[in-house]
């Protein structure tokens, strides 16, 4: 009896077809081939051996063909009875782990700070007795989502600090150092979180909050009012099976000397709110809000296209004089906010313009 030998193929074809079928799940097929110099027969011979692996799924027709990754993990559960006795790393232990597959140990690492992190805030702050918890990984990404329903993070802040609204206490979570139990927590598990994920997303109340990772390795920062309020807070984590980043290398981008959290990366768009725009001294006052903490700040002007002169004033200006030994650095302004961020700077106290990245 005579065997049938399956062709070698090209693992870079392969791999090209894996991680940009979610991109193109209807012209893989042609993407692939023009990419590679290959007939469609070719690519097909490919795509059929990733059907046949369980690592994509087809369906539709030969004319409106359409291809999607498989979930090679996909669990959900709901915890109950939590307590503040209750232990998040059991649960990833015993729960998630072991149902990782062929990743690398940085990406289960980061998998592991993000889950932990999340959950505990569940069971020290959510004032909630269950979660429900969800995992799926296919070839290309792991999602892992913590749900409860308890008070929502955004409420909880807002009461804690004694913020005008749910949208300043977004704004604070953002800079980092946010606690309102120093004896337990440092305030710095979500900001360092969002930032070891491809995608990070909160859903609170009425508020939508995404923080993406672009293609330049810059971030996407997004948020919006929901018409459906959501009881308690869900949290999403995205992050690539080919994540080429550490815990230890996010830990150092905001680290000042003696290993300390010392700097902070603030998304002023976070401060301005719908049919607004930043031009006031007020409204400055509430980005600088905390700034002390820091020794460097970072605003990202992303998606601001103007800002008024007593909004740049009161932070480019009077902080800056108030506060010699804190950095400020304004990042991706648009022409016209660089130039009047330009005119406060130089009325500073050291007349020195602001330092701007493109």
């Amino acid at each position: 009896m005579t065997i049938a030998r399956r062709s070698r193929q090209n693992p870079l074809v392969r791999e090209f077809i894996l991680r940009n079928v979610e991109k193109f799940p209807n012209s893989i097929a042609r993407e692939a081939a023009e990419e590679f110099d290959l007939s469609r027969t070719a690519v097909n011979r490919y795509l059929r051996r990733l059907i046949d692996e369980g690592l994509l799924v087809a369906t539709g027709k030969t004319n409106a063909r359409r291809y999607e990754l498989r979930n090679l993990v996909e669990i959900t559960f709901r915890l109950e009875g939590l307590t503040a006795s209750s232990s998040e790393d059991t649960v990833w232990r015993f729960r998630i782990l072991p149902h990782i597959r062929d990743v690398p140990k940085n990406v289960v690492n980061i998998c592991q700070y993000g889950f932990t992190e999340i959950l505990n805030n569940v069971i020290d702050h959510s004032v909630s007795d269950d979660a429900v918890i969800s995992c799926r990984q296919n070839y290309c990404k792991i999602s892992i989502d913590v749900m409860d329903s308890g008070v929502g993070i955004f409420a909880k802040i807002q009461k804690d600090f004694d913020l005008p609204d749910p949208r300043s206490a977004l704004l604070e979570l953002s800079k980092g150092k946010l606690t309102s139990d120093k004896a337990r927590h440092t305030g710095e598990g979500i900001f360092f979180t969002s930032r070891m994920f491809d995608v990070f997303q909160i859903i609170s109340g009425e508020l939508l909050y995404t923080r993406s990772r672009a293609d330049d390795d810059e971030w996407l920062i997004e948020t919006s009012d929901i018409l459906d309020p959501c009881q308690g807070t869900a949290v999403h984590m995205e992050i690539s099976t080919d994540a080429g980043w550490t815990t230890r290398e996010i830990f150092a981008q905001y680290e000042g000397d003696h290993m300390r959290f010392r700097k902070t990366h603030v998304p002023i768009k976070l401060g301005n709110y719908p049919g607004e725009q930043l031009v006031s001294r007020s409204q400055a006052k509430r980005v600088l809000a905390r700034f002390e903490e820091f020794s460097e700040v970072l605003l990202d002007f992303q998606g601001v296209e103007e800002i008024g002169q007593a909004f740049a004033d009161e932070i480019f200006r009077v902080f800056r004089n108030e506060h010699p030994d804190i950095t400020i650095v304004a990042s991706r302004a648009e022409p016209n906010v660089r130039n009047m961020i330009d005119r406060a700077m130089l009325g500073s106290d050291d007349g020195k313009q602001g330092t701007l990245f493109s």
